[in-house]
């Protein structure tokens, strides 16, 4: 009895922790609705903006198009056999058909129009329905700029052109500018549900980075970054990545940026002094978040961090804010990035900027802002003539290395919290770090 009543508490926490966390049945709904909507509204104007009028995409079960999979309705976690979705948008009467050539509705906006007993060969159903709309352009998603955009794979490609009637070829185009403008877009719903999935994400960082979890002297990096991953499971989510917890203190020295990816110790032991920082992201209603925060190990007697941390944490608040005000509609990320650190260095900081596209997938498509081994701008390959679009979301993801006489040494400030970039210009999803968390927290009624 002890025990399930003990089992009773602690499953009522996880509830209270997680009530604005849907159940899966109200998830399915909230995806479905979104997806109508999208389907509906911002797949038109897309369609127009980037001048096709029929994009067909092509997919087998477990090797799915990055941009069909975000197309599928909740309850379809893979495409069916082979699955051919086909988009055709008439302009002049301001209609859209979503026709899958499939063996199945796909949900309840894509209708099925293959009936295999009057045709056979799905191939010839889909050349039938090309054939009835005599489309102006066929987009088709290979691109060598965008990995997103390129997911139709060599077979499928081959058999399309093959069983496509020549006269069509010459209509067949990449469609890389609308399937980044698909992944990338948000509505106005999605952005509303942004701000509840950052939030969950900073309240996981912040218990995280607490006494509730931290034991200063016993508990290692590891163990705060496998509490992070079970967390996200007790709480029905997901995460696209493995958290990573580091520390920097007086003993260690400034190490390269793979450290905090790949090359940082295991188990180490978190101790008071330490300058503790996090990498996590959750996925939730098929969107990503990604964000980096730090948190301060107080000694005995320490009331906050000492005045040279907080010094730093806002020379990395300035970076941030030389970068956001950088984003300006139609500015590439190439543009956006060599002002950004221009600013920087100019204001007597040491800046580096790697901020990506976030959304449908944590690295998504849109506008590239930097690499950390990429300063210099990136590369074609990378989008580097991609613009700064409108209703777009980006990963802020920077650092700023600051020179600390105290501990005879350089530090790096890494942050990174979600920003949209709207009509109106830039914001944060759900603000920003802007103070350090402190472990253990202040008890202010207690005195020394």
């Amino acid at each position: 009895m002890k025990k399930l009543i003990l089992l009773f508490f602690l499953a009522i926490g996880e509830i209270l922790l997680a009530q604005q966390i849907l159940p899966e049945i109200e998830r399915a709904k909230v995806i479905d609705e979104i997806l109508a909507d999208r389907f509906n509204n911002l797949l038109p104007q897309l369609m127009d903006e980037t001048d096709i009028d029929m994009w067909i995409l092509i997919s087998r079960e477990y090797n799915e198009d990055p941009v069909l999979r975000t197309m599928l309705p909740a309850r379809w976690l893979n495409a069916r056999r082979r699955t051919i979705l086909v988009f055709y948008r008439d302009k002049a009467k301001n209609t859209i058909d979503k026709l899958a050539v499939a063996r199945y509705n796909v949900g309840d906006n894509i209708l099925s129009v293959w009936d295999k007993e009057k045709e056979p060969e799905q191939w010839k159903r889909l050349i039938q329905l090309i054939e009835e709309r005599n489309p102006k352009k066929i987009g088709l998603n290979f691109s060598k700029d965008h990995n997103i955009a390129d997911g139709l794979e060599k077979t499928d490609h081959e058999e399309f052109m093959q069983n496509l009637p020549k006269k069509y070829h010459k209509k067949v185009i990449s469609a890389e500018q609308l399937a980044v403008g698909w992944i990338e877009t948000r509505t106005a719903r999605e952005m509303i549900i942004y701000n509840q999935l950052v939030d969950i994400t900073h309240d996981i960082i912040a218990e995280a980075f607490s006494e509730k979890v931290v034991t200063p002297g016993i508990t290692t990096t590891t163990e705060v970054e496998w509490w992070m991953r079970q967390k996200v499971t007790n709480l029905g989510l997901e995460t696209w990545f493995h958290p990573t917890v580091d520390v920097q203190r007086t003993s260690e020295e400034i190490v390269g940026h793979l450290y905090s990816f790949s090359d940082r110790p295991e188990d180490m032991v978190i101790l008071p002094g330490d300058l503790l920082h996090c990498d996590f992201g959750i996925t939730y209603l098929r969107l990503n978040t990604d964000c980096q925060e730090l948190a301060y190990i107080l000694k005995p007697r320490e009331r906050e961090a000492p005045e040279f941390l907080r010094d730093a944490l806002k020379k990395g608040n300035k970076v941030q804010d030389f970068l956001t005000d950088n984003m300006i509609a139609g500015r590439t990320g190439n543009e956006i990035l060599a002002k950004a650190l221009q600013d920087g260095r100019e204001a007597g900081l040491r800046p580096a900027i790697y901020t990506h596209p976030l959304g449908s997938y944590g690295h998504s498509a849109g506008t590239t802002i930097g690499m950390w081994d990429a300063q210099g701008g990136v590369m074609k390959a990378d989008g580097e003539n991609y613009p700064l679009r409108p209703n777009t979301v980006y990963a802020i993801e920077l650092n700023t290395t600051v020179t600390i006489p105290e501990w005879k040494r350089d530090i790096r400030i890494m942050l990174e919290e979600a920003g949209f970039y709207g009509e109106d210009g830039f914001r944060y999803v759900n603000g920003r770090q802007t103070e350090l968390l402190l472990i253990p927290r202040i008890k202010e009624h207690l005195g020394e």
